[in-house]
């Protein structure tokens, strides 16, 4: 592939993310506040979210490992697609017990991330892809600033759950005009392979858990996912007793982090992955997060709130990006599709469990201590991130 034809692929594969995850982030502050209108408890609350989490834990290896084997394209139109039908569903659900099940069928075909970035390593050199990645990571971001601050502008709590139909309507035409991108300017770009190992399934995990670098970094990913997506859970519930905050204010203020993250992810990640080597930037990424974690615990106004949360973003802006250049620098290239998705679904396997606990915290501890719980995690993960730089030369 010419360097022109690799940017033109680039440019496209962006945008198809933008669009998507737009209608993601577009959705998720809301949950909360959408479950409440059918009288959830906070239990039920975060129950929503990891409902959504154990279809994307099926989903991701699943995803993966046929957009290895039948190509990314067609995985991605599936995908992608049925998460425009869902959202849609979801918009007309009669109870919360429809929510749950619309939610789960969201995340089944919601989980397409691995398929992603197995797009983006299939037209990326090895050496480009810490960059590459953190490219990726600033589209997500830019498609989460601008999904929440629409959400949060046309949510209208007061008429229950009909005040949430409009927005996840639109998240629902993001995604199919996401669909439809793919189905127009996406090209096939997998480069030549070896055959998929025939294995069992359970052999081929063992196999990624017995490499130095790839266990590790998986475990990193499981362990803060745990911690954040038990915050991703209950924030709006948390601002909401905390400061008084409702759906725009939470809104507005993904759309400013979100922001932040796109530039972080975008210009930052890379640099300092050039720099430093990904190991040592995702070490750093890490030690940000966990400072955040704990001025957020600990704020006394939103203001100070704010600043964890921006030191949070910075760290996890330069952290993930890097945790996917690493599995793709290790993995074969006929297996980066299974081996991004394992990441993937150990991510979505903590998003089960994460909100759950967080929802317990929440309501039997204080709803601050999910952030000090959080902080703790970080710990391990900074353990594995050591023995992960121990392992990886540093670039001269």
């Amino acid at each position: 592939m010419s360097e022109l034809e690799e940017r033109r692929a680039l440019v496209v594969l962006l945008g198809v993310i933008f669009l998507m995850i737009a209608g993601f982030g577009l959705v998720i502050p809301l949950l909360p506040f959408f479950a409440q209108a059918f009288d959830a408890p906070a239990w039920q609350v975060t129950l929503l979210f990891s409902t959504f989490s154990i279809g994307q834990f099926l989903g991701e290896p699943f995803w993966g490992r046929l957009s290895d084997r039948i190509g990314r394209r067609p995985v991605l139109i599936v995908t992608i697609g049925m998460v425009g039908v869902s959202y849609a569903a979801l918009a007309f659900a009669p109870n919360i017990a429809w929510a749950f099940a619309i939610r789960f069928a969201n995340g089944f075909f919601a989980g397409n991330i691995s398929t992603l970035q197995g797009a983006l390593a299939d037209i990326t050199p090895p050496e480009k892809r810490p960059q590459r990645m953190g490219i990726m990571g600033a589209a997500f971001s830019a498609g989460f600033m601008t999904g929440p601050a629409i959400g949060g502008l046309l949510a209208q709590p007061g008429r229950g759950a009909l005040g949430f139909q409009l927005p996840l309507l639109v998240a629902a035409a993001f995604a199919m005009a996401s669909a439809v991108a793919v189905v127009l300017l996406v090209r096939e770009r997998r480069p030549d392979a070896a055959p998929l190992p025939k294995g069992p399934k359970p052999a081929r995990v063992r196999d990624a858990f017995a490499h130095p670098i790839i266990s590790r970094v998986v475990m990193i990913s499981f362990i803060v996912v745990v911690g954040f997506a038990g915050i991703e859970a209950t924030y709006g519930l948390w601002t909401e007793a905390r400061f008084g905050w409702g759906p725009r204010q939470i809104g507005l203020a993904f759309m400013g982090i979100g922001l932040l993250g796109a530039v972080c992810q975008g210009w930052l990640s890379g640099r300092l992955a050039r720099r430093y080597g990904e190991a040592a930037t995702l070490t750093a990424g890490l030690v940000l997060m966990g400072l955040g974690l704990m001025v957020q615990g600990l704020s006394p106004t939103w203001i100070v709130a704010m600043v964890g949360f921006a030191l949070v973003c910075v760290g996890q802006s330069i952290c993930f990006p890097n945790v996917s250049a690493l599995i793709s620098q290790a993995a074969p290239a006929h297996r980066q599709g299974e081996m991004l998705g394992l990441n993937m679904s150990g991510m979505a396997l903590a998003r089960i469990g994460g909100p759950v606990l967080a929802g317990q915290l929440f309501s039997r501890v204080a709803p601050g201590s999910v952030f000090g719980f959080s902080a703790l995690l970080i710990l391990p993960a900074l353990w594995f991130a050591l023995q992960v730089r121990a392992r990886t030369s540093r670039p001269a």
